[in-house]
């Protein structure tokens, strides 16, 4: 393996993980890219290292799992495990209920994974990053993690979460010449909806219904933008919208 820079991006089998595995892969990095849909993990490889000179590995493991994450860590050999780069991506909502009425599965589900899935993985990737002093990690946030909306506090809770861990993560970090930086996007057409929906496509479609949401794409560059500032620069928090959004709960929808 040449000397690229290496980056981890987890749930990369769809929507933002996978188009930033793309954009990365543009760049020139060797890439690590984890999910729990194996097929398209090799998919993805072998998508990738057609189109870009650089090498792909894959990871196959349920993130919420400490020790599946861990055991999956330990396949890597110790040049793959100097990571540059860490894309804390994988996350999902699951359900839309008022809190009284909440399934509580639903709610481990999101908890699991929205936050316990960030700590899983960077747990093991930072302390090589604090052994080489360098390091970028980016967590996906939401405009969720901002405000609260109704049908959504159990979600958006897991987000705030997100925030938090991402501040701690900066200062916790500072000493060593690690950026830590927040990409949180609103309205983003990916399999987001219809997960939430449990499958649901028609109900998935209708939350795109008038307006013009974010693709995978827009988020990608804009990782790929807060990714590429100079050494002395870090872009702290990023909040990307949809010109039709100006909210969580303000949406300017276009009849026909």
């Amino acid at each position: 393996m040449t000397q690229h820079k290496i980056a981890l991006v987890t749930g990369a089998t769809a929507g933002i993980g996978k188009s930033t595995s793309h954009i990365l892969a543009k760049q020139g990095i060797n890439l690590i890219i984890t999910g729990r849909r194996k097929d398209r993990l090799v998919e993805l490889k072998e998508e990738i290292e057609l189109k870009h000179s650089v090498t792909v590995k894959t990871l196959a493991f349920d993130i919420r799992d400490a020790l599946a994450t861990e055991k999956a860590w330990q396949c890597l050999d110790d040049t793959w495990k100097n990571i540059d780069i860490l894309i804390n991506n994988a996350g999902l909502a699951a359900g839309l209920d008022h809190l009284q009425t909440g399934n509580p599965d639903d709610w481990t589900q999101m908890i699991d994974t929205n936050i316990k899935g960030i700590l899983n993985i960077s747990r093991l990737v930072m302390p090589r990053m604090i052994e080489r002093q360098t390091g970028h990690i980016v967590n996906i946030g939401s405009i969720a993690g901002k405000e609260t909306y109704e049908k959504g506090a159990v979600y958006c809770a897991t987000k705030h979460a997100v925030e938090a861990l991402t501040k701690g993560m900066r200062i916790d970090l500072l000493p060593y010449n690690i950026k830590v930086t927040a990409v949180c996007p609103g309205m983003v057409d990916t399999e987001f909806s219809f997960v939430r929906f449990k499958g649901d496509e028609e109900r998935a479609k209708n939350v795109y219904n008038g307006l013009s949401p974010l693709t995978p794409d827009d988020i990608a560059e804009t990782i790929w933008f807060a990714l590429s500032r100079p050494s002395h620069v870090c872009i702290n928090d990023i909040l990307v919208m949809p010109t039709q959004q100006a909210s969580s709960m303000y949406v300017n929808r276009k009849t026909s």
